[in-house]
Order: structure tokens, then C-alpha cells, then sequence
């Protein structure tokens, strides 16, 4: 009998969505109290909504917006629909903190190392909070996620492919020394990320031991658009015979992944590892809404 789900609880969807505009209006302040005064760039979607807003005196919240669009319907198709949401979410704070934010003082100024160091923390503490809790402030990702399936290349190398784009891009407006200072802040801000995101690079295999590994199997399909293997596994000290479920995920969807264990094993027993890249086999998913 297929054991129920367990919807997740309304106060915890709350607390993420407030995570999630906290870290976009703590991005915003990195952007425009550190970075864009000093003629310094972000990376990705924003780094073009920056460069869009110098070249044509739009404002910036507005480019942030309009550009994400497509890559938001992307990570709906991709990714999920929670994860749409709270994207969507944070793109709009984000948009919305840059206009707030737009004339407050300036932190530091003329120290391009400082600014390039302080920026790239500020972002990336911000952009690895909205990640966390399941929403994402940039839709270049998702677009490498996507891109990376269909070249023979892996997630964090069309990362870096797009960025290089972007930051010639931004070389035309802030000129090649702009350019270098924010792929430095850039750089800085993926690290960051990944000490508060946990793990952001390449892709994730998750191990899984539990009781009902049929219903795990069929909700990981169904509801993360993921294949899964079993393994036969016996326990050392009760030497009793368990499946043992092998799946490998993107990093965007360790969240949903966890809810999804969490909702169907709560005793689950899980190991999760670091994959640098995915060749071959079947890494590929079927759209999910």
C-alpha cells in the first residue's frame, strides 16, 4: 500500500520564503552599496541586467526582472514548481531591494581588492541563503543546467563558459579592469555560496536506505522527474537484507529531494556525496510541474 505523503507544513513554507527575500535584499545591498558604485559587475543575469541598466538608463530592479523571466518558466520545467515560486520570489525582492536600495551611501570606496572581496561576501551570503531554502536569485544556472545535458560539458564548466560571456560583456561598459575586479568578486561570491548553500558544485548522489523503497522510488519519479537504482544491502550486525536506492541529482534539487525522503522515511538512513560531473548513462529527467 503506498504510504501517504505528508504535505509540508505552511509555517515552513513561510520561513523559507522570508529566508529567501532576506537573502535577495541582503544581495541588493551588496550590489548597490559595494559593487556597482565602484564600476564592479556581478555575474550571470544580473551582471547583464547591470550592464543593460548603465548602457540604457533603465532601471536596474526592472532589467533583473524581464531577463530572469524565461530562465524562471526554465527552472519551473526543470526543477519544479516550488522551486519556480520561490524563485520567483526572490528575483522580484531582489528587483524591488536594488530600486529601495539604489541611492544608499556607499560602504567602501576606491580599495578595488576591499570592494571586490567585501561584494563578493555580501552576494554570495545572500545568494547562498536564497538557495538554501530552495529558490534561486539567478537564472544562469538553470540555463547551465539545462545546457549541460545537451553538450558534452558539465554543469560548473557552462558555468564558467556563460560567465566568461558575460564579463566580456561587461568589459564593453566598466572596461577590462571592471571586468577582472568583478569576476574576482564573482569568484568569491561562488565560494561563499557554497559554504552556506553546502555543497553547490557539480551534482549529488544520494544513498538511501528505507522502508518503503518502492514508494520512494515512484515519488522520486513522479514528483523530481529522476530515475533511481536498487541495491540488495545486508546490515553487518542484524544481517538483515535491505534495497538500498541510488540516485543522482543536480544541485538544485537537493532540497526537493530531502523533503521528498523526509515526507515518505523520516527514519530514512541517507548519505549524500559531492559529484563533480555526469557522463553518460541516463542523467536526464522528464519535465515536471
Amino acid at each position: 500500500m503506498k504510504k501517504k505523503h505528508k504535505q509540508p507544513e505552511a509555517w515552513d513554507m513561510i520561513l523559507r520564503g522570508i529566508a529567501v527575500v532576506i537573502g535577495a535584499f541582503i544581495t541588493a545591498y551588496g550590489l548597490e552599496a559595494v559593487l556597482i558604485p565602484n564600476s564592479v559587475s556581478d555575474g550571470g543575469v544580473t551582471g547583464l541586467s547591470i550592464v543593460g541598466s548603465q548602457l540604457f538608463g533603465l532601471p536596474l530592479g526592472l532589467l533583473i526582472g524581464i531577463l530572469n523571466i524565461p530562465f524562471v518558466y526554465l527552472g519551473y520545467k526543470q526543477i519544479g514548481k516550488s522551486f519556480a515560486i520561490y524563485s520567483v520570489l526572490g528575483i522580484a525582492s531582489l528587483a524591488i531591494g536594488t530600486i529601495v536600495m539604489h541611492h544608499i551611501p556607499t560602504i567602501i570606496e576606491g580599495d578595488t581588492l576591499l570592494v571586490t572581496v567585501v561584494g563578493g561576501i555580501i552576494i554570495g551570503v545572500g545568494m547562498g541563503l536564497a538557495l538554501r531554502n530552495g529558490g534561486a536569485l539567478d537564472g544562469i544556472d538553470m540555463l547551465a543546467v539545462l545546457l549541460s545535458r545537451k553538450l558534452p560539458f558539465g554543469t560548473s564548466d557552462m558555468i564558467l563558459f556563460l560567465n566568461v560571456f558575460v564579463f566580456i560583456v561587461v568589459s564593453s561598459v566598466f572596461g577590462l579592469q571592471g571586468a577582472i575586479l568583478s569576476g574576482i568578486a564573482y569568484f568569491i561570491a561562488s565560494k561563499v555560496i557554497h559554504i552556506v548553500e553546502e555543497g553547490l558544485s557539480g551534482a549529488k548522489t544520494f544513498k538511501i536506505i528505507t522502508k518503503h523503497p518502492e514508494a520512494m522510488i515512484e515519488t522520486i519519479r513522479e514528483r523530481l522527474g529522476r530515475g533511481a537504482t536498487y541495491s540488495v544491502v545486508q546490515g553487518g550486525y542484524t544481517n538483515e537484507h535491505f534495497k538500498e536506492i541510488t540516485c543522482v541529482i543536480n544541485r538544485l534539487e537537493e532540497r526537493k529531494m530531502k523533503e521528498i525522503i523526509l515526507e515518505i522515511d523520516e527514519s530514512a538512513f541517507i548519505m549524500v556525496y559531492d559529484v563533480a560531473e555526469v557522463k553518460g548513462g541516463n542523467f536526464k529527467k522528464k519535465d515536471i510541474h
